[in-house]
């Protein structure tokens, strides 16, 4: 099994992949749409990532408000679902109780939730 985020169809036009090799690996091809074109998962994503989390953690799990689902609706997931998984993560560690709104617009996107927190 092998995975890409790359066009290997530009890469072989381009010589910077091996066609036969292409053919060697392309058995069965399974496109896996991107996150931001299936937004509609979303909470049902979060709802499991917060069961996997909370228990991980051997924390309470925690609830999310609707307001905040819907600003993760709006957030453009470059890192698809890895990158949800992350950011439930640390809202899970940064928030206690219910995640709102505010705590998604705070800590949701990359370093920038970094300058909120005392190191």
């Amino acid at each position: 099994m092998a995975a890409t985020n790359k066009n290997i169809a530009q890469k072989i036009a381009r010589g910077n992949f091996r066609e036969n090799l292409y053919h060697r690996l392309s058995v069965i091809v399974i496109h896996v749409p991107l996150l931001s074109e299936h937004m509609d998962d979303i909470p049902l994503l979060m709802d499991y990532f917060l069961d996997v989390i909370c228990g991980e953690y051997g924390v309470e799990r925690r609830q999310i408000d609707a307001e905040a689902v819907e600003e993760l609706q709006k957030l453009s997931w470059t890192g698809n679902v890895r990158e949800l998984r992350n950011v439930v993560e640390r809202l899970v560690i940064l928030c206690n109780g219910c995640i709102t709104v505010e705590d998604v617009k705070m800590y949701a996107r990359g370093l920038c939730w970094m300058v909120h927190c005392e190191i």
